[in-house]
């Protein structure tokens, strides 16, 4: 249907009703607005990435009461929606207004001093996994290295205020991600400053082991003079295979090539051009094992890498060959290396990681002369230990503060430029969210909902996951206790048999306002009956449209109806016969009830017929308002959308 739309400002309506009070003038943007609650926060495009990505904000460590539900997880979930209080801390929490940081590992004195200027931070070294469960209650965020365990039963322990967990250094099979994220915990790691440190050890043991350095070493130490036992091979024209090709193993391959040997890699996910970029050929697993006569592993351990390296895999290796591993210690079946060495399949190996850390005093891989051990001494450079404290203090400070960490390991990585891009339009599909899923009545909820996104550009150059995130918080916060952000969103989607289904329209009309990536973000819920039948496009469907416009958000389209409401604050929204007084009449009801009217706006079908007039407030409207409204003998439908 053709529509035409009436937008009547507030300020042509001053003198209709005289009983209102001045309209509150709606920026986004201005210098002079106070700090508001988070709550509040949330109607402001500014503070979206604050309040959606779900992180601490320096204010709601203060504001937000921490009530323990239980100990499930999805009363850790619940609780991150906990009221106001009054502002005092507990007992090892905020204190000051700043969140808590636990850290309960040594970390660099560089990455303390920085989580001091925004943080209280605990310093309590060596916890026990009891006192662990009894301290994670009271924190905002927890920093760790390899010898903690962050189990699912420290997530439940938390009670849902633990919002970070930073891991200082690359690998996170210490830290529970499914637990992390089903209570939206954001979990980050600091993988580029040891990156060096532990390809230069990968390099040193390389060498150590193909000149029996360490053994030689410790028979001179014991009197002996012993050159003939300790002749040693080449590097130059040996094959290394690099088992893992992230960045440490990348890093290997670079400085083996400056040793003269011919690198080669298996990584399934590695980049080929990436690798050729560096002479490196990228080979499947059992041409790796053929063809190598050094392995350098640096796999990460998951289900898929566990005891990866087992008898049958070195049954596939060429006799006498060689293994570093700085990567992690479960990706060799130990029992299986000591019988590979024993049979002479493999003859030499450099451990620095190991199964169980520290290992027992008479494992018989640290016992034997043809293995060479160092205590988990990867990043153990100073460099590297003040550079991953700064990286990590880094990544903890922006995640509570809101913003997306780039070393995020359990939510989608979307680039900062995207992030920027798409910020207006976070705040949009949230909004449309909320509107949506507050028109749907009957207890059947929301199923099916269709996103279609219409935009000037290629479909395929639009990224929309941090919108669906956003769209999904929008539809579910409003009727749940459930806290959603980008780290669990789709999972709690899920969990709730919500499906969410993604158009993408390119238009020819090219890119939107100045370039914006989005022309409109259109949300339709199937199979569901509307509190507001006007908001149903065609029967069992509810279809709002919203728009950018000046960097604010606006509903654009409800039902059938044109609308031009900037979404800042709640809105009543009515469906009436299109007459004169009308405005005056519900800003009368409005004013003497001490409500404040920021705009009104009126979307129809023509003049004198049907119509939607949306009134934006400052305030709740009582029950007994709203009911005064809805009997005007012209309006048939009332409905309030609380944003």
């Amino acid at each position: 249907m053709a529509l035409t739309a009436a937008s009547l400002r507030l300020a042509a309506v001053d003198s209709l009703a005289a009983s209102c009070k001045s309209p509150s003038t709606l920026s986004s943007t201005s210098s002079n607005v106070a700090p508001l609650p988070l709550s509040r926060m949330q109607c402001r495009p500014e503070a979206l990435p604050k309040a959606f990505f779900g992180q601490l904000v320096i204010r709601e460590a203060v504001e937000t009461a921490r009530k323990p539900r239980g100990s499930s997880i999805a009363g850790a979930v619940a609780s991150a929606a906990a009221a106001p209080s009054s502002g005092a801390a507990k007992k090892g929490g905020s204190v000051e207004g700043k969140p808590t940081i636990l850290v309960p590992e040594k970390l660099g004195e560089a990455g303390i001093e920085l989580l001091r200027q925004y943080a209280n931070v605990d310093l309590a070294y060596n916890l026990t996994p009891e006192e662990l469960l009894a301290k994670v209650s009271l924190v905002d965020a927890l920093i760790v290295r390899s010898a903690t365990k962050v189990t699912r039963e420290v997530f439940e322990a938390a009670n849902g205020r633990l919002k970070v967990v930073g891991r200082a250094g690359v690998g996170i099979d210490n830290v529970d991600l499914q637990a992390a994220t089903e209570v939206g915990c954001l979990v980050v790691n600091a993988p580029t400053a040891n990156t060096v440190a532990a390809a230069e050890h990968g390099i040193a043991l390389l060498a150590a082991l193909s000149r029996n350095v360490a053994q030689a070493n410790a028979s001179m130490k014991a009197g002996k003079w012993a050159r003939n036992k300790y002749v040693g091979v080449s590097l130059v024209d040996k094959t290394l295979a690099v088992m893992g090709f992230g960045k440490v193993g990348s890093e290997v391959a670079r400085r083996a090539k400056g040793l003269g040997m011919k690198v080669i890699a298996h990584d399934p996910y590695a980049p080929a051009d990436r690798a050729r970029a560096i002479g490196v050929d990228l080979v499947s697993f059992d041409e790796a094992l053929a063809a190598g006569d050094f392995f350098s592993l640096h796999m990460p351990l998951t289900p898929t890498t566990d005891k990866l390296f087992n008898d049958e895999t070195f049954a596939k290796m060429k006799r006498g060959a060689r293994i570093i591993n700085v990567a992690r210690g479960g990706v060799i079946d130990e029992p299986a290396l000591v019988r590979a060495l024993d049979s002479g399949i493999v003859s030499q190996a450099a451990l620095d990681v190991f199964t169980k850390e520290p290992p027992p005093a008479d494992d018989p891989l640290v016992m034997r002369d043809d293995v060479v051990v160092t205590p988990h001494l990867g990043a153990s450079t100073t460099e590297a230990q003040e550079g991953v404290a700064v990286e990590i203090a880094e990544a903890v400070i922006g995640a509570l503060q809101g913003e997306l960490a780039a070393t995020a390991v359990n939510a989608p990585m979307v680039p900062a430029e995207v992030l920027s891009e798409l910020q207006p339009y976070v705040s949009l599909a949230d909004r449309l969210g909320r509107i949506a899923v507050q028109l749907v009545s009957g207890g059947a909820g929301v199923k099916d909902v269709r996103v279609t996104y219409r935009t000037g550009r290629s479909a395929d150059d639009l990224d929309t996951r941090l919108l669906r995130a956003m769209i999904t918080k929008g539809l579910i916060e409003p009727v749940s206790s459930a806290f959603i952000n980008l780290v669990n969103a789709d999972y709690t989607a899920k969990q709730r048999g919500l499906r969410i289904s993604e158009v993408k329209e390119s238009t020819d009309g090219g890119e939107g306002e100045s370039g914006a990536p989005l022309e409109s973000i259109q949300i339709d819920i199937s199979n569901v009956e509307s509190k507001f039948a006007s908001a149903t496009g065609q029967p069992g469907h509810i279809t709002v449209v919203g728009a950018v416009k000046g960097g604010v958000a606006y509903l654009t389209k409800i039902g059938s109806f044109n609308m031009d409401i900037a979404l800042e604050g709640s809105v009543v929204l009515c469906r009436q016969q299109d007459q004169p007084g009308m405005i005056g009449s519900v800003g009368t009801i409005f004013g003497k009830s001490n409500i404040n009217v920021s705009f009104m706006s009126v979307g129809r079908t023509g003049p004198r017929q049907q119509a939607v007039m949306a009134i934006g407030v400052d305030d709740e409207p009582a029950k007994e308002v709203l009911n005064e409204i809805a009997s005007l003998p012209a309006i048939s439908e009332l409905a309030y959308i609380k944003l």
